[in-house]
């Protein structure tokens, strides 16, 4: 790795092909890689990998996220924000079928995982993610074009964090691989106006 913007992140689950090159990552996804706690399906799975920044204030992360190559259903790509295996948030766009993709997100409290989606068409493979913190409570935006964002969700962590880890990241649930290409990232102070 360079001394560059990557200089704070670390891997989680680190994949066995990846390329990081300037102000770009790419992350090659193995098959049977997810994140997702118990809800409904029952199962537990914490084996998606990701490239992850500690942040121990209120900040403002962002990235562009290209996923072209994902051809097989729930195959995903967005960002991360981990505290541990009971408690993060996945913002996504995952393969459905050839006439559409899913623009998505989880919030996993105390082991559980939710799951809000809509859909949007097929050939939308590029979006762009703002997560944004003040405290416990984070906001996520999504853009089509790096420019003008739209509100995706508000939610709150349950459980009581000061450091969390926050990057992107990529897996492909079923037997599937496919490259996610993340660049333009950008982390600074939180963009999301306080409430007066």
């Amino acid at each position: 790795m360079t001394s560059s913007v990557f200089d704070r992140f670390q891997w989680l689950n680190k994949p066995e092909k990846f390329v990081i090159d300037g102000n770009r990552v790419l992350i090659c996804t193995e098959p049977e890689t997810d994140l997702w706690q118990r809800t409904y399906y029952g199962f537990q799975n914490d084996n998606a990998p990701a490239f992850l920044m500690e942040m121990d204030e209120d900040f403002s992360f962002q990235v562009k996220t290209e996923y072209e190559e994902a051809i097989q259903l729930y195959d995903q790509c967005g960002i991360l924000l981990y505290s541990d295996s009971q408690n993060w948030v996945k913002v996504s766009t995952e393969y459905e079928n050839d006439s559409v993709r899913r623009l998505g997100s989880v919030a996993t409290n105390r082991g559980y995982s939710d799951w809000a989606s809509i859909d949007i068409p097929a050939d939308q493979t590029e979006m762009w993610y703002r997560l944004s913190r003040r405290g416990q409570d984070f906001y996520i935006e999504n853009s089509t074009d790096g420019q003008t964002f739209q509100q995706m969700r508000m939610l709150h962590m349950h459980k009581e964090i000061q450091t969390v880890k926050v990057g992107v990241y990529a897996c492909s649930p079923m037997n599937s691989s496919f490259n996610a290409v993340f660049s333009e990232f950008k982390s600074g102070p939180c963009l999301w106006e306080a409430h007066s």
